[in-house]
């Protein structure tokens, strides 16, 4: 069975809706039309009330979208104010008991939801839960989930042992090295693109941070759910395909974005002594992409290089 066709197709109407789901879309028009079909398609046996909340894109998604589906929730918001301050827009109306968010470049396999709501029901605990995403190829897209950030970790990416060993959790600890995402497990973050909680958790973390504008809002909710003794987890049996940064269209522009939530991450979750020290390993980060620059016989990797290292004021101060 591919990604579009389902035995049971979600409900939007008739019973009461139990989790509404959210996707927030920026440029994305086609993809964000596939992401609705195939939810709709696949999401399983569920009742949803399903909102698109368009940032104002330039290429008529929202008009595409709604005269696709009349039948679910089509906004049209006059400026783009970001990932974190549009979910949390959606996020005020809801009347369901759970939520779930789910980007514009994904497309749903079957049950995913279904599933994933009945795992976040059967682990209370979690608090937020999450799905396996894989690439259109059907190989793993590990970004589903991460570990946080630690000053091992960027020394490892600073020192580039993490690239070297991709496959160790010794060395590459932030994507628990060669874990294919097959089985359940505990995580520091389940990320934004499929993510699942409860509509009183979320208003009791108080929603996404709205100073992160695109990126990192999502690590630093399950961080403060983490805080408040919640144990976020991942299961495979929810399962989508994400192709990753749609939106964002120049790769150093999202590397920059990137690198401005972690320098925020830093300030936000670690010990005071310790941010000092973060804020150093990502410069040393930056000044490795500038040398970078230099050994590389490819002009756009030089020219994407200079451009991080260049921007460094910019994403070292955060959000």
């Amino acid at each position: 069975m591919n990604a579009a066709q389902s035995q049971e197709p979600a409900r939007t109407s008739g019973a009461s809706p139990e989790v509404t789901v959210i996707i927030v879309s920026y440029n994305t028009r086609d993809l964000t039309v596939r992401a609705v079909e195939t939810l709709l398609a696949n999401a399983g046996d569920v009742a949803m009330r399903v909102v698109v909340f368009d940032n104002a894109s330039s290429d008529g998604s929202a008009a595409a979208v709604a005269a696709a589906f009349p039948e679910i929730e089509t906004i049209a918001h006059p400026e783009n104010i970001g990932f974190a301050a549009a979910n949390n827009l959606v996020a005020e109306t809801v009347t369901t008991p759970w939520l779930c968010l789910l980007n514009p470049d994904t497309e749903t396999h079957p049950g995913a939801i279904a599933n994933l709501l009945a795992f976040a029901k059967a682990n209370p605990k979690a608090g937020i839960v999450g799905g396996r995403t894989v690439f259109p190829d059907g190989s793993l897209n590990q970004a589903s989930c991460w570990q946080r950030i630690t000053p091992w970790s960027l020394f490892t990416q600073t020192s580039g042992l993490a690239r070297a060993f991709p496959r160790s959790t010794l060395f590459n600890p932030e994507a628990m090295g060669g874990w294919q995402r097959d089985s359940v497990r505990e995580v520091d973050i389940v990320v934004g693109c499929f993510l699942l909680t409860s509509t009183e958790l979320w208003r009791r973390l108080g929603g996404f941070n709205r100073r992160y504008f695109m990126y990192g809002e999502d690590a630093d909710l399950c961080l403060r759910a983490r805080a408040l003794g919640y144990r976020p987890m991942i299961t495979p049996d929810a399962e989508i395909m994400h192709l990753v940064g749609a939106s964002t269209a120049k790769r150093a522009d999202k590397t920059v974005a990137v690198m401005r939530a972690k320098a925020t991450l830093v300030r936000d979750h670690w010990a005071k002594p310790l941010v000092p020290l973060g804020v150093a390993q990502l410069w040393m980060w930056g000044l490795a992409r500038r040398l970078g620059a230099v050994t590389t016989r490819e002009p756009e990797a030089r020219a994407r290089l200079l451009q991080i290292w260049g921007q460094r004021r910019d994403w070292l101060a955060g959000y």
